[in-house]
């Protein structure tokens, strides 16, 4: 799977990719910005598997429901009620301090429309679980995969926020005004 990953990402669709993501880990948040298209899921899938990254990432229950919830299982998905008002941050915490390696990808914006501040589920999840922040982009104006060094969170949310932000500046999403 990984070599035919890496064949439809690198050589069919033409992206390259700049940085990586962290072996030694075994436990983080990656963060992938600006979400402005369906397509961002099956290109996030094909990095998944071309770069052999056991990334799991959560989803709307229903769709996890038949014919093709197991899919999206197998694709490294998890579940998630998102009508009810349960506390995800620390649901999704206790996940990663269950389990001895587990790596979340999510996009910080929480859509596809534009947004001009991201949630922040993703730093209070990785605060949570004490663990670094991985960030990622799909930059569709060079065809270029970015991929950020861990960022271990400070006390200064205000302050890692605009680390964060700094990283995705001048990035084209597949929409161009969602970005």
């Amino acid at each position: 799977m990984k070599l035919f990953a890496r064949f439809i990402l690198y050589t069919v669709l033409g992206w390259k990719t700049k940085g990586s993501f962290p072996k030694e880990l075994k436990k983080y948040v990656i963060i992938g910005a600006p979400h402005t298209h369906w397509l961002d899921f099956p290109l996030g899938v094909a990095i998944k598997f071309a770069e052999g990254l056991p990334a799991n990432y959560i989803g709307k229950a229903s769709l996890f429901k038949p014919p093709f919830g197991f899919i999206f299982r197998w694709l490294g998905g998890t579940p998630i009620e998102r009508s009810t008002s349960n506390n995800k941050v620390d649901a999704i915490v206790d996940v990663f301090n269950t389990h001895e390696n587990f790596i979340l990808a999510l996009s910080p914006e929480g859509t596809r429309k534009k947004v001009d501040n991201w949630k922040t589920g993703f730093y209070y999840i990785a605060k949570g679980a004490k663990v670094p922040i991985v960030m990622f982009t799909f930059n569709f104006k060079d065809k270029e995969i970015k991929i950020s060094e861990p960022y271990y969170l400070t006390d200064n949310m205000e302050e890692d926020f605009n680390f964060f932000y700094k990283f995705y500046e001048g990035v084209q999403g597949k929409i161009p005004e969602n970005s």
